[in-house]
Formats: C-alpha cells, structure tokens, sequence
C-alpha cells in the first residue's frame, strides 16, 4: 500500500487559483437583460426617428430629393440612438451583475466592462436579425408566373424614371409591360457606369419607346435622353445616401460599443458603492456643485 503524496496549497495560491476561475467565468443572465434593453430602447427611438423624417431611405421616390444635411442630421441621430441604446443596456449589464469577491479594483472594472462588451455585442446580433426579419417581410413575393426575365433590380430605384419612359397618351387596357419595365431597368442602371450607357442600348430604348408609347422618333430620343440622365441623378443621389448610412452605422457601432463598456464599469461602481473612476468623475461634476450648494 503506497500513499501518494500531495504539495500543500498555500491559502495566497488558493486565492488566485479562486481568483482566476472567477475571472473567467461570465454571467450570461446580465448580458442578455442588457441586451434586450438596448434592442428595445433602440427600436423605440427608431421608430420616433422614422416618424419625425430622420431617415435617409424611403419608400417613395421623392426621398433621393433630401438635402445633404438632412442625411448628416439622420447620421448623427443614428450614433445618438446607439450610444445610448448600447450605454443603458452596459450600465444595466454591470449593475446587476453579481459582484465576486478577492477582485482589485481594476479587475473589478475590467470583468464589468467585458459584460457590458458581451451585452453590445448580442443586441448587435438581435438588432441584425431582426432588420432582416423586416426586410425580408417587406419584399414583394414574386408570384408563380412571375419569369427571369420580368425581374429586376431596378425597379424599386427607378420605377418613377421608368413610369416616365413608357408614359402614353392612350394604351391599351390589357397591355402588360412588365418584360420591357425590367429590361429598361436593366439597361438605365449602365447609366451610372464609367463608360455610360452604350449606343446600342440607347438605340434599342429609342425603339422601344415609339413602338409602345407612338411617339416620333425625334420625341422618343428626347425623352429617353431626359430619363437616362434623371436615373444618373438618381442613382448619384441614392449612393451618397448609402454611403452616409453605411458610414453612420459603423460609427454607431463602434461607439455604441465604448459607452457599453464605460455604462458597465459605472454600473459596476455604482453596484460596489465605489466612486467613479478618474476619467468619469468630470461627468459628475454638476451633480457635486449642486449638492454643495445650501
């Protein structure tokens, strides 16, 4: 019968080994009730951003017409919306999370701000799904007849543009353009290319709008030349506007991202009865003068 033999664990090497494991441990219940406040305070304040005319894409064709500083003004309400969506779901996310013991200060902040990182990071993933939900909902369902060639990805861009191409004094109640709306479309968005639209598909459009609409050929060629410059126009305008949201959205998430981490280390502060840190307290400053004051 042999013992085994064991090296005694000092009570200083039993703390950090309680230490470490504590560290790595993550508490998922604050992360997904921060989350879900962020998801939820951000959908509220994008629903009165869309109602008050914050917002840079529309369903109708006049949206494209919007000035330059209505799309800046729907950027910056756009990174408002996530600083303090993401902060009111950090600061929840380090305030109810249960507090461990043999932490340092530091540590104590970092474990806090690594929640709140955790609650950004699954409202980005809820928000995201959700958006494709809706997006995904509001596309019109293409019906069984619906062919290849009749599709076209121009048609919610251009459909104004398009309108305009085939208007006719007098048409015939059963006429289905359906065919040539989406081949129109299809050769206005080479418009917008670095070569322009080519003199073959200038020709064709020509022809086709004399032969649906009666036209003259000389009235025929000023209108699609009106047209192909409106859909340059238009197409110009609705790459601005995809840049500035695509620009806006990225910010607000990197933002979004800082105030989680800032909210839960105060939440955290909040939640030990700890002061703020240094690079918190000039937040505070106006709270302390008036409580100084008699």
């Amino acid at each position: 019968m042999t013992l085994e033999s064991t090296t005694p664990v000092s009570p200083v090497q039993r703390e950090v080994a309680v230490r470490d494991s504590a560290a790595r441990y993550v508490y998922w219940t604050p992360i997904i009730l921060g989350a879900l406040a962020a998801t939820a305070l951000s959908s509220i304040l994008i629903t009165f951003g869309a109602a008050v005319g914050l917002g840079v894409t529309s369903t109708a064709p006049t949206w494209r017409d919007a000035s330059a500083a209505l799309w800046i003004l729907s950027g910056i309400y756009l990174i408002i919306l996530a600083v303090l969506s993401f902060g009111v779901g950090g600061y929840i996310a380090g305030r109810v999370r249960a507090p461990v013991t043999g932490y340092t200060i530091e540590e104590t902040e970092h474990a806090d701000g690594v929640h709140g990182l955790g609650a950004w990071s699954l409202a980005v993933v809820m928000g995201t799904i959700l958006a494709g939900f809706v997006a995904n909902a509001s596309l019109p369902r293409p019906t069984v007849t619906t062919t290849a060639s009749r599709a076209s990805s121009a048609e919610p861009l251009l459909s104004y543009e398009i309108d305009k191409l085939f208007r006719a004094g007098r048409k015939t109640p059963t006429a289905d353009l359906s065919s040539e709306r989406a081949e129109a479309g299809r050769i206005l968005l080479t418009a917008s290319s670095h070569q322009g639209m080519s003199a073959d598909d200038r020709t064709y459009l020509v022809q086709q709008v004399a032969g649906i609409t009666g036209l003259s050929q000389p009235d025929a060629e000023r209108r699609v030349d009106n047209v192909i410059a409106d859909s340059k126009t238009a197409i110009a305008r609705s790459r601005r506007s995809t840049i500035i949201l695509a620009f806006s959205v990225a910010t607000a998430l990197l933002l979004g991202a800082v105030a989680a981490w800032a909210a839960a280390c105060a939440g955290g502060r909040h939640r030990d009865g700890e002061p703020l840190p240094e690079w918190m307290t000039h937040s505070h400053g106006f709270e302390r003068r008036r409580t100084m004051l008699p």
